[in-house]
């Protein structure tokens, strides 16, 4: 190990620039990889040198260990961050990043290969004296033989796959009819995302806590943690939102769990930056989940509460420092929250979304970080994971931290592609999450099966859309036009002008018609309602106005003819149909079954001819690192087949055509 100059971040959006920021600031140089959709992401933009390494696809570029080993001999570079996902756990990679003379800025293979396999990690911890959960984690990977272990654990239980985590390859199973479709799944999801079908089985602890502990090491044998963060708000698996403290904690218990986390890395003799996962009971009792051998997506909480820079620990630990903090030198102050910035819609089963990002804006103040590998005129395509932004707020209780939060969220303006950030308003409004009392099953108790929501526009916020369109189309009219006086600004020597829009508004349309006033106001009608609108103040997109009596903030950008909108904190998008021709064959019938995203065609379980009924699986996207199934919605059978396994196929493309049981 030696003095690490040059560094280069195997990875990309906002990890690879959080990394380089850190390593700038040490006076590293940086050098970034990137594949051809990510020509001009912000990463590549902010790295001292860049190369690229080949198109889109992550198993052509991000995923292709020589090609990022080809990129550091290129630059001369003489460490290898990294960062999480793609080749941060992989056992080969970090040993092929050693065998070229370079610094793995993570743990030894060894580490990792061993608890990168749950099955394995999980061995190791039951010898280490680690609470682990009941549960099968043996060699034998036959259907008969999961299906009998699965019976003597007893129901319900968890089908994972032993090679990963992030909610790939995990099924939960309620009874026993359902585990060998799980186990056929699960299998299927684990090759395709790990390249391993091996999985375990382990007892559902029901409603508990995800609670984490960050540990780090050095090559000296010291080990420490520091602190804990709690995960519990997950969908699917995955984390959404996460923070430090654990609402529930108690000095004991952080003792119990930090030092069962710290004999967990002592045993592997582990270097550098590891989280230990636990599910923590009601009663308190708690179980080894996993290790993951890398810098987490939520380490900024814990750096917010400790004051550390884990990116600089890093680092410091591969050029074989040792580590000069010891675990009575570790203070948690205060309390932080992150949130994860999807680019999904919640009000469609939080299907992964494309685009182009058209607008971006967070505002900055005391307490808030944000970490984002994003900026406007981006493209969000659909080969990578659909987190695009993190949000951190910090406060001296937890209580500060939330509210700030949902301040923070509801001046986040991302406009072009549908995001989560309304959810997460909702789940940070939530009275369980503002009490601190809730579990794993949090966002499925609380939202349901049907997810989130959209609630009903009102007249006031229409007519704030309404005027926001008015004076935008205004704006763009005056770009073309020369020496206008302010004071001609909507004159008419005839009748009263007024300005017409149909805006669709999610499932609803809206008449909205807006008149100019001679002062500057205006008076709009939303439908039968009239309301009057005053512009109180104006500063960039930025627009606060006076409806009847409300004041209402409103923050929005006009695409073509979508307006994008921030009102009153709400995320609000509608097209003015005046103005635009939609088609009316939308395959809404369900004859025409159109894929509900961009991504890549998995499996195909039905052929021309085939008699299908409602709710058959007819085939499988996966998309943003996640398969989705496709479903019938009508009894019929196929009259054409119009994909391929392994076919990109985009946003409503047509996939397959139904002919109606009737027809």
């Amino acid at each position: 190990m030696g003095r690490i100059r040059k560094l280069l971040v195997a990875n990309r959006g906002e990890i690879a620039c959080r990394v380089m920021r850190t390593a700038r600031d040490q006076g590293i140089a940086t050098v970034a990889v990137y594949s051809e959709a990510d020509a001009t992401a912000p990463h590549v933009l902010m790295a001292d040198e860049a190369v690229l390494i080949g198109p889109g696809p992550v198993g052509q570029s991000y995923l292709v260990p020589e090609k990022i080993l080809a990129a550091a001999a290129e630059t001369k570079a003489d460490a290898v961050h990294p960062g999480y996902g793609f080749l941060s756990e992989n056992a080969e990679f970090a040993a092929a990043v050693e065998a070229a003379g370079l610094i793995f800025v993570g743990p030894t293979a060894e580490a990792i290969d061993l608890m990168g396999n749950k099955a394995a990690a999980k061995r190791r911890m039951i010898e280490a004296g680690v609470p682990c959960v009941p549960g099968y984690e043996g060699e034998s990977q036959e259907d008969t033989m999961l299906i009998a272990e699965g019976e003597k654990i007893g129901f319900p239980i968890m089908v994972k796959a032993a090679a990963g985590g992030g909610g790939r390859g995990m099924r939960l199973v309620e009874a026993a009819d359902g585990l060998p479709a799980a186990i056929t799944t699960a299998r299927s999801e684990a090759e395709n995302a790990f390249g391993s079908g091996e999985l375990i089985l382990e007892k559902a602890i029901v409603k508990p806590r995800h609670v984490e502990v960050q540990v780090f090491a050095d090559s000296h044998g010291n080990v420490i943690h520091l602190g804990e963060r709690d995960c519990s708000v997950q969908r699917r698996h995955q984390k959404v939102i996460e923070e430090a403290p654990c609402p529930v904690m108690t000095p004991d218990l952080r003792d119990a769990m930090g030092h069962a986390a710290v004999e967990a890395a002592r045993s592997i003799d582990y270097r550098g930056a590891g989280t230990v996962e636990f599910l923590l009971d009601v009663s308190g009792e708690f179980y080894f989940l996993e290790m993951n051998t890398r810098l987490q997506v939520e380490h900024p909480v814990t750096e917010e509460v400790t004051g550390l820079d884990l990116v600089a620990l890093q680092l410091h630990v591969a050029e074989g420092g040792e580590l000069d903090l010891a675990q009575e030198e570790v203070f948690l102050d205060g309390s932080a929250i992150e949130v994860r910035l999807y680019a999904e819609d919640p009000a469609n089963k939080f299907l992964p979304c494309t685009g182009l990002v058209n607008f971006f804006q967070t505002p900055m103040r005391d307490g808030v970080r944000v970490d984002a590998g994003i900026e406007a005129g981006q493209e969000i395509s659909p080969f990578y994971d659909p987190m695009i932004a993190k949000i951190i707020t910090y406060g001296e209780t937890r209580e500060v931290a939330r509210k700030l939060m949902v301040d923070v969220l509801r001046e986040t303006a991302l406009f072009g592609v549908r995001t989560n950030r309304d959810f997460l308003i909702a789940c940070l409004e939530n009275d369980r999450f503002a009490d601190g009392v809730f579990s794993t099953a949090f966002i499925a108790e609380e939202f349901g099966a049907a997810g989130f929501s959209e609630p009903h526009t009102a007249p006031h916020d229409l007519a704030v859309l309404g005027v926001r369109h008015y004076l935008l189309d205004r704006g763009a009219a005056m770009e073309k036009s020369l020496n206008v006086p302010d004071a001609l600004l909507g004159f008419t020597a005839n009748e009263e002008l007024y300005t017409s829009y149909l805006l669709a508004c999610g499932e609803e349309t809206y008449r909205v018609i807006v008149r100019g006033q001679k002062d500057g106001s205006f008076v709009v009608t939303v439908d039968d309602e009239t309301l009057s609108v005053a512009v109180r103040r104006s500063a960039g997109a930025r627009v606060e106005m006076l409806v009847d009596d409300r004041t209402l903030a409103s923050t929005a950008h006009l695409s073509g003819d979508t307006l994008y909108a921030l009102v009153g904190g709400r995320g609000l998008t509608c097209v003015n149909l005046l103005a635009k021709t939609r088609s009316s064959d939308d395959g809404g019938d369900g004859r025409r079954v159109l894929a509900p995203m961009h991504g890549r065609v998995v499996e195909i379980f039905v052929g021309a001819g085939d008699a299908v009924q409602k709710g058959d699986r007819l085939a499988i996207i996966e998309a943003m690192k996640m398969q989705h199934d496709i479903i019938a919605e009508i009894d019929g059978s196929v009259d054409d087949l119009l994909i391929d396994v392994d076919q990109q196929v985009g946003a409503d493309d047509l996939m397959i055509t139904i002919a109606a049981e009737d027809e």
